[in-house]
């Protein structure tokens, strides 16, 4: 079954040849071309991707990202049409997968999308690999340990105590890697090297930003726990 990529784009040719490359890849596509639409599909549908324009009539790219990652883990990448624009994105609360600037090739933009759905999936049959392992002794552990952290590998969630929260793939993968072996420092190359594996080229303001909106979200659970700590000069690690 072709999965479904949802393309929001006001600029309706732009968004017709974007989804003519798509079709080529054996993809379908859903075009959605006024923000104000785009909350109900997602809840009625389960695309296997998100394209996102920032720029678009009614409710904006940064504002869908927002509410979509309130009830969804769908990979979602924006779209924006001024470079400059990334940095501000990387500073937001928002939960993207991955930004692209226009102007851009729809070939890339193909790729870009084939990346993230690789990584997610690969990251879904490796965790899959290790639960079926795994479960009885992390059970056994965590029955042990109930004020650690609990990992919740195909619902991307985890837990602490009674609370739980949602992460993005990226956010998952990040405190998955930091979680197998605490306490030990991890350098941003490291933690870049381990997220991605099309080898993309990433700066550490993205590790900052990723690391900066898991480690909120951790707090949140953990009344007011930080269990994140950053190593001046060097990275992170997780503490116990």
């Amino acid at each position: 079954m072709s999965k479904t990529i949802l393309i929001v784009e006001d600029e309706i040719k732009l968004a017709t040849i974007l989804a003519d490359y798509f079709t080529l890849t054996d993809y379908n596509t859903q075009l959605i071309h006024h923000g104000d639409e785009v909350l109900t599909w997602v809840k009625d549908n389960q695309p296997a991707a998100i394209l996102l324009d920032i720029m678009l009539p009614g409710k904006n790219g940064i504002d869908l990202c927002k509410e979509i990652r309130q009830f969804s883990n769908v990979p979602i990448l924006m779209v924006t049409a001024k470079v400059e624009e990334i940095d501000r994105l990387l500073g937001l609360e928002l939960g993207a997968d991955d930004y692209i600037c226009k102007p851009f090739s729809p070939r890339e933009v193909v790729a870009r999308v084939k990346a993230v759905l690789r990584r997610t999936e690969l990251q879904t049959s490796a965790e899959n690999l290790s639960n079926e392992s795994t479960d009885k002794s992390t059970s056994s552990q965590q029955a042990n340990n109930p004020n650690m952290l609990n990992l919740d590998e195909h619902r991307l969630i985890v837990t602490f105590q009674e609370s739980e929260v949602s992460l993005t793939s990226v956010e998952f993968q990040l405190l998955k890697q930091l979680a197998n072996k605490p306490e030990r420092i991890f350098t941003r190359e490291q933690l870049m090297g381990n997220m991605y594996s099309d080898h993309r080229i990433v700066n550490n303001r993205t590790i900052d930003s990723h690391i900066k909106k898991l480690r909120k979200k951790l707090i949140d659970i953990s009344a007011g726990k930080d269990w994140i700590q950053s190593v001046y000069g060097t990275g992170y690690r997780l503490v116990l």
